[in-house]
């Protein structure tokens, strides 16, 4: 894990991420009406076996150790994971892919937010911009859906981003460089939390054959494979353009289940998606400058 990656192969590499990643959503049009906590339990089953080579790839041989060296902020972030999991399958499940993709990317705005109180960062004015602009497209997006009653898959994948942003601010209050052992805890826990919610609710541990491949691939490569290329790749390039480059997974993830699932979106959603993505881009454009 050693080997020099350039700034081109950087880009590439997150580039490829974003693709990776954006498969996520049509790999769960095609698992087809599996419970959320069912796919959930199956898909981190998937991503365990791989996090776990990763981590000891990466530990020199000691994964154990790289585990406990991430302490209680492994534990609470590996716990803001399993809330992020479970949003984002359920979201996806019960709204459009776009609307929940595009959700999803206000994560960065979340955390960005949530540092001013938790970690004690300033919140830069750009940032406050991109906010407000971002509130204006998410009610552009959910408004329909609020005004059919069905704004509880926009509610959960807005959760799932806070779960994300949960994640992030323990690890960084912690001043963990590494997030791949928290994932591992995150995933982790991911298989008691859903294993024990279908227990509780009486449910079948059992999916057809097709479900249960298909989760555990998204785990295994379309999740911890695009982790693997997106991490690799942004150590030899700046943050906001590692993040501006790995937008390209909101932008495809809509065209994968329309090219190959005829999954049409609301003019709404697109046009909220694309005031949010703008706040998006302006915030990390806007936050690459160092501040005085």
């Amino acid at each position: 894990m050693s080997f020099q990656v350039s700034h081109r192969l950087g880009m590439a590499l997150v580039l490829a991420a974003g693709v990776v990643w954006s498969l996520n959503g049509l790999v769960l049009r095609m698992v087809g009406d599996a419970g959320t906590w069912q796919v959930l339990f199956y898909r981190s089953i998937g991503m365990v076996p791989v996090l776990f080579l990763w981590v000891a790839l990466g530990s020199g041989g000691q994964p154990f150790r790289a585990l406990r060296g991430t302490g209680w902020a492994g534990v609470i972030g590996g716990l803001g994971l399993v809330f992020a999991f479970a949003g984002a399958i359920y979201s996806m499940q019960a709204t459009s892919i776009a609307n929940a993709v595009f959700l999803f990317a206000a994560a960065p705005l979340i955390t960005a937010v949530m540092a001013r109180p938790i970690l004690g960062e300033r919140v830069r004015p750009v940032t406050w911009a991109a906010i407000a602009i971002a509130v204006l497209g998410i009610f552009l997006m959910v408004k329909e859906g609020l005004a059919l009653g069905a704004g509880i898959g926009s509610a959960a994948a807005l959760a799932s981003a806070a779960g994300f942003s949960a994640f992030t601010l323990t690890l960084r209050r912690a001043h963990l460089s590494d997030m791949t052992p928290a994932v591992l805890i995150g995933a982790s826990l991911a298989i008691i939390v859903a294993a024990a919610v279908i227990w509780g609710q009486g449910e079948s541990y059992a999916l057809p054959m097709q479900a249960t491949a298909l989760s555990l691939l998204m785990g295994a490569i379309t999740i911890t494979g695009g982790m693997a290329l997106f991490t690799t790749g942004a150590r030899v390039i700046p943050a906001a353009e590692s993040g501006l480059l790995a937008l390209i997974e909101v932008m495809l993830a809509p065209v994968w289940v329309w090219a190959f699932w005829n999954e049409t979106t609301s003019r709404d959603t697109l046009i909220g998606g694309a005031v949010l993505l703008a706040a998006i881009v302006l915030n990390s454009l806007g936050t690459s400058r160092p501040a005085r």
